[in-house]
């Protein structure tokens, strides 16, 4: 399977609590819910077909203990089925409670982990959200894909996806599109990487 992160970020690189103001107060972030008035019929299209590409999910604790929360209530919700029935792993270094099924708990060396994961059949093994596990993921070169959603809003504060002193990663931009709401998402492919030097000849 292909590793995909996809992620919400703020015009300052923001991706905590995206949701609602109490997804994730974690360091007294009090900012929660700035993705919300952005989204747009458009988006909610193009998150599905996003989503009909899944075999197998992948949360960091954190997010699986709220998804595991909400999804299974959301009957209505044209998501859900997919959601709640594909396999789902969760990346844990602390005991979890998976009962949100088919869950299974990844525990100890987690990148080698995911690395079976993706050599096993299928299509796409989808990150949600888990900013700190897709980043121990995109160092450690098992990323295939971000999805990255802008939304033009500055938050201001909270945790970034890509934080100062991070590990460098190389992208190519594969697709770019608008929604009328104002969401901006790119779609890159990793190429390890980056490459660094100057530009213009001569320089």
């Amino acid at each position: 399977m292909k590793l995909v992160v996809q992620e919400f970020l703020s015009l300052d690189g923001v991706s905590q609590g995206p949701g609602a103001p109490d997804e994730d107060t974690s360091d007294g972030f009090t900012r929660g819910g700035w993705f919300v008035p952005h989204m747009d019929e458009e988006f909610v299209d193009l998150a599905g077909t996003w989503l009909a590409e899944a075999d197998a999910l992948l949360f960091g604790r954190r997010t699986y203990e709220n998804f595991a929360r909400d999804w299974p209530t959301m009957t209505d919700h044209p998501f859900a089925p997919v959601m709640n029935g594909l396999p789902k792993y969760v990346a844990a270094h602390s005991p979890t409670k998976a009962d949100w099924d088919p869950t299974t708990v990844l525990s100890g060396e987690i990148p080698a982990q995911v690395a079976e994961l993706k050599r096993q059949p299928g299509r796409e093994l989808q990150i949600h959200g888990s900013a700190l596990l897709a980043q121990s993921l995109l160092a450690a070169g098992l990323v295939d894909t971000l999805r990255l959603v802008i939304a033009p809003v500055v938050v201001g504060k909270g945790r970034r996806l890509f934080p100062d002193g991070g590990a460098p990663a190389g992208l190519r931009l594969v697709d770019h599109r608008t929604t009328p709401g104002g969401l901006s998402v790119h779609t890159f492919d990793a190429v390890g990487l980056p490459e660094y030097g100057h530009y213009g000849a001569g320089a």
